[in-house]
């Protein structure tokens, strides 16, 4: 049958339902999806080294012949082993091939061939153990720049290769270009067929980097150009604009004064308040910079004009927090605050669903709940989403859908450098709150190694002996994740369980993690956040959490294996009391970049310096998360090194949208098409 873009992966030779299942695993759906499947990696078989100058401990090429023919023998455990020697003009290998006895008959003795393999010294010789072979008069591999894909169990390199390279051979052509020519010329893009080829299979690295280059700036053009359709398209909706209230009287209402920062941004939102047009604004701040009462104001603002707001957060111990710290500011005021959860009686969801529909209530917090059908409010006229990064752009969508065009806030504890907000953030208006509350002490960070456990048991013993609560964060969650790799890693249900019965024995060691039910986790962390617990054992699920004044100690096991805004977002868990609070980094790995960037959350507290250097160091993935920020999928660009490909990209966007505002040319109309379907695939839409 013909290859097609959308055919099954079953059509091609070798793919069955195991492997099929191996690949969708990989993300992969059907053959065209392959085109954007992009290599890891490449492997440079370009160079053919003189066995006498060719590098030690590294893989190399190398031309030779066999010098006697080989030999097969039996070693301890049954392994067939195949031995023989190489050489050219230069020098010889011993060679080693281990369980692949077929070797024996394929080297024919005084023949050329190509061996690709790690080249060491042993005892003074030099050494490859399963080297790959080719006929030096028939290379396939060899004198090319080999791809390596990412895989999922049960699959190999060269079957991924393969497949990739028949759907290159199948889709890639010259219809398949969407980039308007004026762009294409102007930043001088070679065509995308050419890229798609290139990329899978390259004939030199400088073809490689033409390729990277152009397909990394159509990823980045095609979504900051979406992104503005988006933003033009949510211009178009009429909001419901609320009279300016008078910040002095909402100021009277606080028990502290607002920081410079806090009067700026709420300058910010009044403004936006006040238009027809929708606010789609985000409010970025470091944990305890004051971001609930950005919130409060706009809810405030609203309750003030007849109308009615509603504020979700992700958890039901977060949302029950801000319901307290809401309804205590704003009850002074006059204004209803309820609170609606997924662990209420029926009645009492009842009661809140009719004071909502009524407009008795004008403030409404919850979770999930606040979705759910039944859920109407009389005059909806803005929703505030806590903690941005752990809702969808589905979930936004689905609070905003239960007014008219509501006024939009978002707030989110997780700094952002500014290029990646663009990204993550870019059909948002972003505030950023880069100062902290008078009187707020830094927290204290340190980096420590396994042979300073006993002095860290000690300090935990007395900060709880002082009255502290402490936090003790693990990567993993069983044994079995613990073992994997790596024997060090802290399983937190073991460590958990060696804690309470061997190390602390005298003190309350509670644990949570994602795999407990919901009830489960909600219940260990209100004992924590009510002082019962002294210590708490933890994945992240307490990255996002509750306020625990009392908690004075952070320490973070295998510290390594987390990146820096998570960290970061870890310590904010504690500094939140009067108390001087600690946070404690637990690695024992040697690598100076390891140790560098480690050292980086010690040396600062600022969010946002962190983000930049993780950003750099790792990449976007660490904030984006596992959930969907509902953005199309980078699959090539680098927003920690593409900063300039974005810079071009966005200037060509914008360009192109200033000579046509709605993509009404016939020449732009597969690019418009393009942008339609890659947006309706993660839940956004426009016109």
């Amino acid at each position: 049958m013909p290859l097609a873009y959308d055919t099954p992966l079953s059509a091609l030779p070798g793919v069955g339902p195991v492997k099929e299942k191996a690949l969708h695993k990989l993300g992969l759906t059907c053959l065209g999806d392959f085109l954007t499947f992009y290599p890891r990696r490449y492997e440079d078989r370009t160079v053919l080294y003189p066995i006498s100058s060719a590098p030690i401990g590294v893989n190399v090429c190398v031309k030779a012949y066999l010098t006697k023919p080989a030999t097969l023998s039996r070693i301890s455990g049954g392994r067939q082993v195949v031995r023989c020697t190489v050489a050219d003009d230069t020098a010889a290998i011993d060679l080693t091939f281990f369980n692949r006895p077929y070797v024996r008959g394929s080297l024919d003795f005084g023949q050329s061939y190509i061996f690709f393999g790690k080249l060491d010294l042993l005892g003074g010789r030099r050494t490859m153990v399963n080297p790959q072979i080719e006929r030096a008069d028939a290379p396939k591999l060899f004198g090319s720049l080999v791809p390596w894909y990412p895989l999922s169990a049960g699959l190999t390199n060269p079957q991924v290769a393969a497949w990739a390279q028949a759907a290159v051979d199948a889709l890639a052509c010259p219809e398949m270009e969407f980039l308007p020519a004026g762009v294409l010329a102007r930043h001088k893009l070679m065509p995308a067929d050419w890229c798609c080829r290139q990329i899978h299979r390259p004939t030199g690295w400088d073809e490689l980097r033409l390729a990277r280059d152009r397909l990394a700036f159509e990823e980045l053009f095609q979504l900051t150009l979406g992104l503005s359709l988006l933003r033009r398209d949510r211009e178009r909706f009429t909001g419901l604009p609320l009279p300016d209230g008078e910040a002095a009287a909402f100021a009277s209402l606080l028990p502290f004064s607002l920081t410079g920062a806090q009067k700026k941004v709420i300058g910010q939102c009044a403004a936006d308040l006040s238009k027809a047009v929708p606010m789609n604004r985000l409010v970025q701040g470091d944990v305890g910079s004051g971001k609930t009462a950005i919130a409060a104001f706009c809810l405030w603002r609203c309750a003030q004009s007849g109308a009615q707001g509603a504020m979700m957060a992700p958890t039901e111990l977060l949302a029950q927090q801000h319901y307290r710290t809401l309804s205590a500011l704003l009850a002074p005021a006059g204004v209803t605050v309820v609170l609606l959860t997924g662990s209420q009686t029926a009645a009492e969801k009842r009661a809140i669903r009719a004071q909502l529909a009524s407009g008795e209530a004008q403030v409404a917090v919850g979770t999930h709940a606040l979705l759910t059908e039944g859920v109407e409010f009389q005059n909806l006229a803005l929703a505030v989403v806590d903690e941005q990064h752990r809702f969808g752009v589905n979930q936004r969508s689905a609070l905003a859908a239960k007014g008219g065009h509501p006024h939009i806030l978002v707030l989110s504890a997780t700094p952002i450098p500014r290029t990646l907000a663009l990204i993550v953030y870019g059909d948002l208006d972003v505030s950023v709150l880069d100062e902290l509350p008078p009187g707020r002490k830094p927290v204290d960070t340190f980096l420590v190694g396994e042979s300073k456990r006993q002095r860290l048991y000690s300090f935990i013993d007395k900060q709880i002996a002082e009255g502290r609560q402490v936090y003790i964060v693990c990567p993993a969650v069983e044994e079995s994740e613990a073992q994997e790799g790596d024997p060090t890693l802290k399983s937190v249900k073991t460590y958990a369980d060696h804690l309470a019965n061997k190390v602390f024995p005298h003190r309350s060691v509670a644990l949570v993690h994602g795999k407990l039910r919901p009830k489960e986790k909600e219940a260990a962390m209100a004992s924590f956040a009510e002082g019962k617990t002294d210590i708490l054992v933890s994945t992240t699920v307490i990255e996002v959490g509750v306020d625990v004044p009392n908690a004075a100690l952070m320490v973070i096991e295998n510290a390594d294996r987390f990146g820096l805004s998570q960290l970061h977002q870890l310590r904010g868990r504690v500094g939140r009391g009067q108390w001087q609070s600690y946070c404690v980094l637990v690695s024992n790995n040697k690598s100076p970049d390891t140790r560098a960037r480690l050292k980086t959350l010690c040396a600062t507290t600022d969010g946002f310096r962190i983000a930049q250097a993780d950003l750099e160091q790792r990449g976007p993935g660490d904030f984006f998360g596992e959930r969907q920020h509902g953005l199309p999928q980078l699959h090539i660009a680098d927003l920690g090194v593409d900063v300039r490909l974005l810079e071009q990209a966005q200037a060509a966007a914008q360009t192109l949208l200033a000579q046509d505002p709605g993509l009404q040319s016939p020449a732009h109309t597969p690019l418009k098409n393009r942008l339609r379907r890659l947006f309706a695939q993660n839940a956004l839409t426009f016109n």
